[in-house]
């Protein structure tokens, strides 16, 4: 009932207050994004080797007219080679590779800023919060996770801002053909706040997100939670020519909703990069605690952008029930104007991964990855190696991908 009240809520705010926003001259600025892919998986005690070959698209308008805009958004992604298992095409027999075929309405909202510092947002709508940590859409894979929410960000004065969503469905990467434990959407009463103060150090933040994921299907709604925490973020010269970048955070996380887990885990954070001539040398470590060993009890972050964190292999997507502790370092250089290309990167990550109670030793990851920028076209190569030890098995991963936006 809930999702099908989005779209005549959408008229009907359309309606109000939009005299004057007719008046004004109607801008239409046209959304176009296409994504060419071939993912390879090899991964130890899966005899077949999974070799995926998907094109993505996005097309849509944004009509804005004063104060108003609407956003409405298709998104379609076809499998040309579909020697991989996608989790809901039944190719058991391959590796998975999260990219099914599929057809739907991305984005469609209804934006309003008319009032100073403030955008406020109805409708299907793409969240990213922070570091996309907790909150975010998932953008690595074809099919995006979008939000039907109704949001509001404004800005109190100069240095705070308020941000608040509350979200009833959660439209997942699954697709049409999502179903059991992977469903096309999540419905649920989802709640994001966080209030962000800069400071002379940094952006000090402080969050709670109340994720209700109210589908028995998905894990007996063991990812129901509610976590509360800060996180601090900054920069500084040191120097003339030296930047240092750092980032502290700390959560709480417990049951909550539906959830039959009595449990509670805490996430700590600590990132820091020093970065000069277009090098990036940095490091951290990043805990997902753990509870009492059960199934479920351990910090767990079902709607984040998690393949940005802990190896991109993807083997830490759900958090072990001894939880996960990641030590990684990074480098990385970039170059404006090479060999022709706008922009070009190249970066090399290493993690070690080990568990938060019961000190076991999970494995190592080495993760390695090339972009070259030409006007709207982004090249991508990557690759990611997971050497097991004591969780899961050996993964090796690679990439290559040719991207045009409008």
């Amino acid at each position: 009932m809930k999702m099908r009240m989005v779209w005549p809520a959408i008229a009907i705010a359309g309606g109000i207050g939009c005299g004057p926003a007719l008046a004004a001259d109607v801008k239409v600025t046209p959304i176009i994004d296409a994504r060419l892919r071939y993912e390879h998986v090899d991964q130890d005690g899966i005899d077949r080797e999974a070799d995926a070959v998907t094109a993505r698209v996005r097309a849509g308008a944004e009509a804005s007219a004063g104060d108003w805009a609407v956003l409405a958004e298709a998104e379609g992604t076809l499998a040309i080679d579909e020697d991989y298992n996608s989790g809901v095409n039944g190719r058991t027999a391959y590796p998975l590779v999260a990219d099914p075929q599929n057809v739907e309405i991305n984005r469609l909202q209804l934006q309003y800023r008319g009032l100073k510092g403030l955008t406020a947002t109805l409708g299907r709508q793409s969240i990213n919060l922070a570091d996309q940590r907790f909150v975010g859409g998932v953008a690595w894979r074809q099919n995006e996770q979008t939000y039907d929410a109704a949001r509001v960000e404004w800005a109190i004065t100069p240095k705070l801002k308020a941000d608040m969503t509350y979200s009833w469905s959660v439209r997942t990467i699954w697709g049409v053909d999502g179903a059991g434990a992977r469903q096309q959407a999540i419905s649920g009463d989802n709640v994001f706040a966080m209030l962000g103060w800069k400071t002379p150090v940094g952006t000090l933040s402080g969050f709670a997100f109340l994720i209700d994921q109210d589908e028995a299907a998905v894990s007996g709604f063991g990812l129901s939670s509610q976590t509360y925490g800060g996180r601090l973020q900054g920069a500084r010269p040191l120097g003339s020519k030296v930047k240092l970048d750092y980032a502290l955070s700390y959560a709480r996380q417990s049951g909550w909703h539906r959830n039959p887990n009595d449990y509670a885990a805490d996430y700590w954070l600590a990132d820091a990069g020093l970065t000069m001539a277009g090098w990036r040398i940095g490091g951290g470590y990043e805990v997902l605690g753990a509870d009492g060993g059960a199934a479920l009890t351990s910090f767990q972050t079902p709607l984040a952008t998690a393949h940005k964190f802990q190896g991109w292999a993807d083997k830490f997507l759900t958090t072990p029930p001894n939880g996960v502790r990641d030590l990684y370092a990074s480098v990385g250089k970039s170059w404006a104007g090479l060999a022709g290309a706008d922009a070009v990167s190249v970066q090399a990550i290493y993690h070690r991964f080990d568990s938060d109670r019961q000190d076991q030793h999970y494995g190592n990851e080495i993760d390695l990855q090339a972009t070259a920028r030409f006007g709207r076209i982004t090249l991508l190569a990557k690759y990611a190696d997971y050497d097991a030890k004591a969780f899961m098995t050996d993964t090796r991963k690679a990439w290559l991908s040719i991207e045009w936006v409008y």
